[in-house]
Formats: structure tokens, C-alpha cells, sequence
């Protein structure tokens, strides 16, 4: 069984949503369908699994839906449904991080088949993300005077270079670096640097 993936169908043919649907929840994954990329985007939360787009609907299309997942940065692996046509836009899809595209009508077998290989792994890049998120949440909680800090911590610099440059004491920078090291929930320099690594801040 598959039920700790979910599959989100984004089509606006109802017949053809239910239908896809019908198949996957027999195979066992959780299913979520949408007719609309706008009602998707509304009721998307961040799940482990992947994502069924068809190229072209009414309102926003398929290539379009992609585009605004990049920009949010979601990572979520997406399969574009084609009609007779549309497979050069399927081929900018691919250029556009999708992972397969599969044409109308296609065999029950080969769109199985294709989910099942594209969630492979799947939940290890989802894991990276919460993680992505949580770190990035504590990022933000940091004052401008400990991003500051933080930010000359992680390039190397030492407490006194790091008080000379910004004009305060070293007891001033080590209550500052205790505080980054206890809001980004680290003991040592190394795992502070692994974090930041997670969401490349400028810096």
C-alpha cells in the first residue's frame, strides 16, 4: 500500500479526474483532485508525494501552475497529462522541472508505473524541506544586530574582529552569538553552518 503518499490531480475534466482518482485510490495512494490550478495553489499544504497536472485548462494552465511552484519553491514532483498536441508544451514542462509527462489516452499500468518511480525518493527531499522551513523560520527570528553577528560568525571571523567591525564590545557580541547559537537551536559552529546551508541566506 501507498497510503503515506498522496497524489494531487489537477485536471478540469471531471470525468477524467474521477476516473484517475478511482485508479489510484485502488492502488492505494491517498488521492487529492482539483479542477482548477488556482483551487490546488488555494488548498495545497506541503505532502510527501506528487502531482498530476494537466497542460491545458480553463483559467490558469498547467504550465502555468508549474511556473508559480518554482517561484514558491515547492518541491513537489510533477507528471504533465498531455492531449494529442500538446507534447512540444510538454517538452517545456520537462525544461521546467517536471519529471515525465505522459500522454492521453495512456494504460492504467504505465501511469502507475510512473508514480511509483517518481516518488521514489520523494520523501527525503520533502523531509529536507520541513527542514528548509524550520531553519528558516528561526532565521527569522534573529534581531538585525544577531544577523549581523551571525552573519560574520559564519564567515570565520573571530569575536574581537567581529566587535572591531561592528563597533561594539566582545562581552556585546558574545550575548548576541549565544542568542543566534540558542534561536537557531545549535551548540556548535559546525551545526550553525550546516543549518544556514539549508536556505543560502545573502550573506
Amino acid at each position: 500500500m501507498n497510503t503515506q503518499h498522496t497524489v494531487f490531480i489537477v485536471d478540469d475534466n471531471q470525468d477524467f479526474r474521477e476516473s484517475l482518482a478511482w485508479l489510484l485510490e485502488g492502488a492505494g495512494y491517498r488521492v487529492k483532485a482539483f479542477e482548477s490550478a488556482e483551487d490546488f495553489l488555494l488548498g495545497y499544504r506541503q505532502e510527501s508525494g506528487c502531482l498530476l497536472l494537466d497542460v491545458r485548462m480553463t483559467g490558469m494552465s498547467g504550465l502555468a501552475l508549474q511556473q508559480e511552484l518554482i517561484q514558491r519553491g515547492e518541491i513537489i514532483p510533477v507528471i504533465m497529462i498531455t492531449g494529442h498536441g500538446d507534447v512540444p508544451v510538454a517538452v517545456q514542462a520537462m525544461k521546467n522541472q517536471a519529471v515525465d509527462f505522459i500522454e492521453k489516452p495512456f494504460e492504467d499500468t504505465a501511469m502507475l508505473e510512473l508514480i511509483q518511480k517518481t516518488l521514489d525518493g520523494v520523501d527525503e527531499k520533502f523531509t529536507q524541506q520541513r527542514e528548509a522551513n524550520a531553519t528558516l523560520a528561526c532565521w527569522n527570528q534573529l534581531s538585525r544586530r544577531e544577523l549581523d553577528v551571525a552573519k560574520l560568525v559564519i564567515s570565520g571571523m573571530a569575536n574581537r574582529e567581529i566587535a572591531e567591525q561592528l563597533g561594539i564590545s566582545i562581552k556585546t557580541v558574545e550575548i548576541h552569538r549565544s542568542r543566534v547559537m540558542s534561536k537557531m537551536q545549535v551548540k556548535r559552529l559546525a551545526e550553525l553552518m550546516d543549518k544556514v546551508a539549508l536556505i543560502k541566506p545573502e550573506i
